[in-house]
């Protein structure tokens, strides 16, 4: 006699990465129909890209995606990010040959933040990594790329004062959103929001060949945790 409740989880499992795998399929037509018909500027679009396939994080932690879900997709998507550097699979996020592994390092990091944080039931702390990242550094680099009039140079890359502080201000948002909605409005809220954003615009500042979308998620998360567990609520 087949089990019911047992059909029932894996039906469950199965809608969650429908669903997590559509919002993903559609932010990649969106930028291929885009990159088709109105010849978008490609930096402008792999920060597009960025941004709309970062927040599927959001998703994994709203609908509770189990956490070999959300490793396996990573495990899967560093592959097909690796493979793509070399042929054109993700034209509209790599450039064949381009200098940076950033899309890697990216799903590399969800991977590594879902093992940690989803497997103590802390998922809130992956979400900020991501996040901090997606919006973060999207941002900087569209703002930045737009209206930076007061640039810097750190090892041997181009940065702008205007984006460092896009970094920092949207880091703080989305720390300070996230940590507001799981622990309220306690002085850790806003003081532990005010660190990640200062570390997360470093080492944004600091990055190189898209190392970034590694150190970036995973120190603002590490941060969050650490300075939460010294400081708790109470």
């Amino acid at each position: 006699m087949l089990n019911v409740s047992w059909l029932e989880s894996i039906s469950s499992v199965w809608l969650q990465v429908a669903i997590a795998g559509t919002w993903v399929g559609g932010v990649l037509l969106l930028a291929a129909i885009v990159n088709r018909y109105l010849s978008a500027d490609s930096e402008i679009l792999r920060k597009v890209v960025h941004i709309g396939t970062g927040n599927v994080i959001l998703l994994a932690w709203w609908l509770d995606i189990p956490a070999w879900v959300g490793i396996s997709a990573s495990i899967l998507a560093s592959t097909v990010a690796l493979v793509s550097y070399k042929f054109p699979i993700l034209p509209n996020i790599n450039s064949i040959g381009r200098q940076s592994l950033g899309t890697f390092f990216y799903a590399v990091s969800i991977g590594l933040l879902i093992a940690w944080f989803w497997t103590i039931q802390q998922p809130h702390y992956a979400v900020l990594g991501i996040l901090v990242m997606t919006w973060g550094d999207g941002l900087a680099a569209l703002i930045g790329q737009r209206f930076g009039k007061h640039p810097y140079t750190l090892w041997g890359m181009k940065k702008s004062w205007e984006g460092t502080l896009t970094m920092a201000i949207v880091s703080y948002i989305v720390s300070s959103l996230i940590f507001l909605g799981v622990q309220g409005n306690v002085w850790q809220t806003w003081v532990v929001a005010i660190a990640v954003a200062l570390v997360a615009s470093s080492l944004e500042a600091f990055s190189k060949f898209g190392i970034d979308n590694l150190t970036v998620p995973l120190g603002s998360a590490a941060l969050g945790f650490v300075l939460n567990q010294l400081f708790p609520l109470g």
